[in-house]
């Protein structure tokens, strides 16, 4: 009878392990946010010349690694460029934590953190002040998610909540606008005028809206698909949604 003395070391689960961040992009946005947690950068002799010539590194330690090594440890579909930064999850905000709000974001149970990272990434590219999402149903953050949001992990808050209607209350109570997105409404999604501040309200691929979410939104409007195909991703709609919202907007 033959076994191992050691079992192997179980892979790396971005679910449940320390969280990396990874990517030239991503890192520098994280060392540049003063308010992470940065616990060790591991990266290639190129890796990190080209993260010093970009910014500061600050005190995070440094361990030298080989790109083969970042495979093992991130999984080989991991697009690192020779680069992963150990940190602690982004602070989340309260809601009463940001001021003023004028658009933001509100994610109603999106799960896939591709999605979430994608309309993080458009979200800061709008400008918008925050995006909301509800304690549970959403996803932890993971390196995956980092890579979506292309470095808007840190550089825009995210405002995490309990209950979803108590904050949609809140944010009518401040003088915002609540607009929905479901394919099954009635209004057409048409560019704004005006300056009210905004909410734009995206449900989950599939499930969309929940019925309670739904009857807090002040409107609710589907986006026109003359084509064939009915239905985009939603970091997709949450782009139109986006540039819709923003198109009529003093500069």
């Amino acid at each position: 009878m033959s076994f191992n003395k050691f079992p192997p070391k179980p892979r790396y689960d971005p679910d449940d392990g320390p969280v990396y961040l990874y990517g030239l992009h991503t890192v520098r946005a994280a060392l540049d946010n003063k308010n992470r947690i940065k616990k060790v950068l591991l990266a290639t002799p190129n890796a990190l010349m080209r993260l010093k010539e970009s910014g500061e590194i600050g005190k995070v330690p440094v361990k030298e690694i080989t790109p083969k090594e970042l495979d093992r440890l991130l999984g080989e579909d991991a697009v690192h460029q020779g680069a992963a930064l150990e940190v602690d999850p982004v602070g989340r905000f309260g809601l009463d934590e940001i001021s003023p709000l004028k658009l933001v974001v509100v994610l109603d149970q999106i799960t896939d953190p591709h999605n979430v990272g994608a309309i993080l990434r458009t979200a800061c590219a709008f400008g918008a002040d925050a995006v909301i999402t509800t304690a549970r149903h959403s996803p932890r953050e993971t390196g995956v998610m980092a890579k979506s949001a292309s470095g808007a992990l840190d550089l825009v808050p995210m405002i995490e909540v309990r209950n979803l209607a108590d904050a949609l209350e809140k944010l009518k109570g401040r003088g915002m606008l609540v607009l929905g997105f479901d394919s099954e409404a009635e209004q057409q999604l048409a560019p704004r005028q005006g300056d009210q501040p905004l909410a734009i309200v995206m449900g989950a691929e599939g499930k969309g809206l929940r019925q309670r979410t739904r009857e807090l939104c002040d409107e609710m409007v589907k986006l026109d698909m003359p084509g064939p195909i009915k239905s985009l991703n939603v970091s997709n709609a949450a782009a139109i949604a986006l540039f819709a919202a923003t198109a009529g907007r003093s500069p």
